[in-house]
């Protein structure tokens, strides 16, 4: 009976997920500079993200949002405030001296905890992502439709997120990759933090409509 409403929800989504933006980006750089293990973590914590917004949708909180731009302003200003802090970090980034590298580990190696929260913020935080499930059980899913099969799609929606940063996270922590990125790696982060930050600052001037 709901399978139409479902495949609609189903492909929005994936237009939506597959658009570069913040998770793709923080995916990204934590899967080149730190490998495998840490991008999977990273792409777990933007899964997880999704349930934030369903539940907020769900609870009807989000048309409350929709309609505050003051409630609205301070979920963008926060939000805008956590990529620039991620992207000025990054901007930071200073070449790996060879010696270094060949003969001991990193001091501080990233924990998959660290790299799940980077995730489950980037995404929790990104008001563009509260217009969308705003849109997506307001406009597209049925308000009839009973609360435990939009529920359902909730977790349709956070599973097939985290598998699809998951595949990212696995595309771009393959050796050779990484290979490609380690003499120039400081250079990557400094693009990547450029591209935090400009995600940021365009993300500070969108305006409520």
């Amino acid at each position: 009976m709901y399978w139409m409403e479902f495949f609609t929800v189903a492909l929005i989504h994936l237009l939506a997920v597959a658009s570069p933006g913040p998770d793709f980006a923080i995916v990204v750089r934590e899967s080149v500079a730190h490998g495998r293990r840490t991008g999977v973590f990273c792409a777990l914590g933007v899964g997880s993200g999704i349930f934030v917004h369903v539940a907020y949708s769900l609870l009807g909180i989000g048309l409350i949002v929709s309609q505050s731009i003051v409630l609205f302003n301070a979920l963008k200003w926060l939000a805008a405030a956590y990529l620039l802090y991620i992207g000025c970090k990054a901007l930071r980034a200073r070449p790996a001296r060879v010696e270094a590298c060949e003969e001991q580990a990193p001091a501080t190696p990233r924990t998959g905890k660290g790299a799940f929260v980077t995730g489950f913020v980037t995404n929790g935080l990104n008001p563009k992502a509260t217009l969308f499930f705003l849109s997506l059980f307001t406009v597209v899913i049925n308000p009839h439709t009973p609360l435990l099969v939009q529920g359902g799609y909730g977790v349709y929606l956070a599973v097939a997120t985290a598998l699809w940063f998951c595949l990212v996270a696995l595309l771009f922590s393959q050796q050779r990759v990484r290979s490609g990125f380690a003499r120039l790696g400081h250079w990557f982060d400094r693009l990547m933090g450029a591209v935090l930050v400009g995600l940021g600052i365009k993300l500070a001037f969108t305006e409520l409509k």
